[in-house]
């Protein structure tokens, strides 16, 4: 184990990566969730999208892409379907663009071949190497602000309220349904009441309070301490389970849903067969008229893939060293995939076909993986730790679901803590290099995308350089992925007209 990750070269030992691995897994096990419930809207009653086989596609791909990353790379990042990519796919290309889920898992298919390309092709280094230093600084403050926000949001303190006529639903229900709104809705903190919102405060305080004090796995000892209060409020106070975001409605139906049954994953594996291998290259191609619709998805799915991955190493993996000076001299100055970012970029690339194969949205790197970085992982092991915790999940996604949003959510708001250094090495007294770091760092919470926040950085950088008459600082690439940015922009505009 220590001749194949390294262990000591990277400063690191097997306790502190399974403790890493199990952080980032607990910040990110939400997905297994999730994921269905928000794919299964992509079907239509005479072409449905089973969710119990989204379940075990989102674990394989989780599984298999992360290995990958653990074992070709050997790095600490986990992967997952991205949130964001998944509404993506299920709202704005099934329901508004009116393309099937199979067709959509072609373009998820094909985005995955481009992006490999790319990435074989050299491009990706081009666009490392091409990055101005504001940018690449304010990429990691953003990630980490980005970070923060989910945590405060899944901590249950924020509420949206939206004006009358200014949302509407996408489901059978407004019961089931998920809501969109317009930019009415105005944030504002809830009230104190909730037993959630307490718990997840406390556990905000406990884990800065052991990280002040240095103790080793603060973060993990965080989630575990409020997993136990929560258990404790249910037991004696017979809170709802409701209330924590957990299964049942009563105390005796969420103890009862952590029954385990080996018996029962041959079935639940069986599930996948209605997913998997099931994308249509004939029905994307075969309307003439929708091939600008889908040129608009499969720019944004590409865009997406390129930079959230992109920013996520850049921001979390230098600040951390696990790219350091030598892996990047590696990286842009050798032939092939040889550095650490090489092999994670292209980590990242093959989980999306993966996913594709069994029938899933864009897999790609979980910024979650933070909060592993932030207890110590620095090497593979950690992901073979998080991989493993996924393969767990067909037999005992019950159990894992017993861990509480309100207990992983403030690891990431302390996670976002970390992150913010690099933002104090921007010179914020020139303005033309603080209103690029700003839109950066601000649109990616604000939007809730990495890929926005790196688009209006470069868009913003090229005007203020061209205004200012020095352009000989822009690279070519800079040039052009601003350029497929704005045609991202415009086709989205286009379409909606």
């Amino acid at each position: 184990m220590e001749k194949f990750f390294k262990l000591k070269q990277y400063g690191t030992n097997v306790r502190t990566e399974i403790l890493a691995g199990l952080t980032t897994f607990f910040t990110m096990a939400y997905i297994i969730f999730v994921n269905p419930n928000i794919l299964k809207l992509a079907g239509t009653a005479d072409n449905p999208f089973n969710p119990q086989g989204i379940f075990v596609a989102t674990i394989i791909s989780a599984v298999v892409g992360t290995l990958v990353m653990a074992l070709f790379a050997n790095v600490p990042y986990a992967l997952a379907p991205g949130m964001g990519l998944n509404a993506f796919f299920t709202f704005t290309v099934c329901q508004i663009m009116g393309f099937r889920w199979q067709e959509a898992l072609a373009m998820v298919f094909i985005c995955g071949v481009v992006n490999i390309i790319i990435t074989v092709t050299g491009l990706r280094k081009m666009i490392i190497r091409s990055l101005p230093p504001v940018l690449q600084k304010a990429i990691g403050g953003g990630i980490g602000l980005f970070i923060a926000y989910i945590g405060i949001k899944d901590c249950g303190l924020l509420k949206f309220t939206s004006d009358p006529g200014t949302y509407q639903f996408f489901g059978k229900t407004p019961a089931d349904a998920t809501v969109v709104a317009s930019s009415s809705a105005v944030p504002a903190m809830v009230n104190f009441s909730s037993p959630s919102v307490q718990l997840a405060l406390i556990g905000i305080v406990l884990i800065l309070i052991l990280m002040v004090l240095r103790v080793r796995g603060a973060i993990l000892i965080g989630i575990a301490s409020i997993t136990a209060l929560c258990f404790i409020e249910i037991g004696i106070f017979g809170v709802a389970p409701s209330a924590f975001n957990l299964p049942g409605t009563n105390a005796h139906e969420f103890f009862s849903s952590a029954n385990v049954s080996i018996s029962g994953i041959g079935k639940s594996i069986a599930q996948v067969q209605d997913t998997a291998f099931k994308m249509d290259f004939a029905g994307l191609f075969a309307n003439g008229s929708k091939f600008l619709l889908a040129l608009t998805a499969m720019i944004a799915f590409i865009l997406t893939d390129i930079f959230d991955a992109l920013g996520t190493f850049i921001g979390t993996g230098r600040r951390a060293g696990i790219f350091d000076a030598e892996d990047e001299k590696l990286m842009l100055e050798g032939k092939g995939i040889k550095s650490r970012l090489d092999k994670a970029l292209f980590a990242d690339l093959s989980a999306t076909i993966v996913g594709a194969f069994v029938g899933t949205s864009n897999t790609t790197t979980y910024v979650e993986s933070s909060a592993g970085i932030a207890v110590g992982g620095r090497t593979g092991l950690t992901s073979v730790v998080t991989a493993a915790m996924f393969l767990v999940c067909l037999i005992l996604s019950p159990v894992i679901g017993m861990v509480p949003g309100v207990a992983t959510a403030p690891a990431l708001v302390v996670v976002g803590i970390l992150m913010m250094s690099s933002v104090g090495e921007i010179d914020w007294k020139d303005f033309s290099v603080a209103a690029v770091a700003f839109l950066t760092i601000a649109l990616m919470p604000f939007t809730y995308s990495i890929t926005t926040g790196i688009a209006f950085g470069f868009i913003s950088y090229v005007i203020i350089s061209i205004l200012k008459k020095e352009t000989k600082n822009i690279h070519p690439i800079i040039y052009f992925f601003t350029g497929l940015f704005i045609l991202n922009f415009v086709l989205l505009a286009i379409r909606n007209l």
